[in-house]
């Protein structure tokens, strides 16, 4: 069974805290697609060039120690902006998402670049100031002087550059459902989300 769970939205507002459930609901792959950029931007920090990071990655990579820090979040955002770097990569989550078995995919333009065609389409989002609190959690304890006006600052900064790039900016695909999870828990969110994903699942 061919079946692609394209699920978008900007930083903090949980679309990877769904995908992962909704993976594991349905007994899916799962695939962050952030953390391949997030990857080659640590490679691209360690001194490589971008592209020939995004060509090298292995499953290695991918367990690398600090990949999750402000730095380096920053940097998977500069070096996605760049089309060569994007085309070294996209086959590569293409080919993930039409595995069989199912797949999530998490990211900023799966369901309008990477998996147009799909099955389901979520766009997840939350307000600027939710999200800055979010990422403050769980970025205060290695950051202690992190005000919540820094993350904020940053996710702002963050999503214009990711929204006004050229090349596949962050934007919900046309069949995109929007689900805000500002007021939501995540068992709220997560089972919005599932039921979505069963309602096509059923037809």
């Amino acid at each position: 069974m061919k079946f692609t769970v394209a699920i978008d939205g900007p930083a903090a507002a949980g679309k990877g805290t769904i995908a992962r459930a909704v993976a594991e609901h349905f007994g899916f792959a799962y695939l962050d697609t952030g953390l391949l950029y997030r990857a080659a931007a640590r490679k691209v920090i360690d001194g490589m060039d971008p592209v020939a990071a995004a060509k090298a990655l292995t499953p290695h990579d991918f367990e690398r120690t600090g990949l999750r820090t402000a730095k380096v979040g920053q940097a998977a955002s500069k070096i996605a902006a760049l089309p060569k770097v994007r085309a070294a990569l996209v086959d590569f989550q293409h080919k993930f998402a039409r595995s069989d078995g199912g797949a999530v995919l998490d990211g900023r333009d799966i369901g309008t670049v990477i998996c147009p065609e799909a099955e389901v389409k979520l766009f997840i989002t939350a307000s600027d100031e939710v999200r800055a609190v979010r990422r403050h959690a769980e970025l205060v304890e290695k950051s202690a002087d992190l005000t919540v006006d820094d993350v904020l600052a940053d996710l702002r900064a963050r999503d214009a550059r990711d929204t006004e790039r050229k090349v596949a900016p962050l934007m919900a695909a046309a069949d995109a459902v929007l689900l805000d999870t500002s007021e939501l828990t995540i068992d709220q969110a997560v089972a919005k989300a599932c039921a979505l994903v069963a309602a096509v699942l059923v037809v």
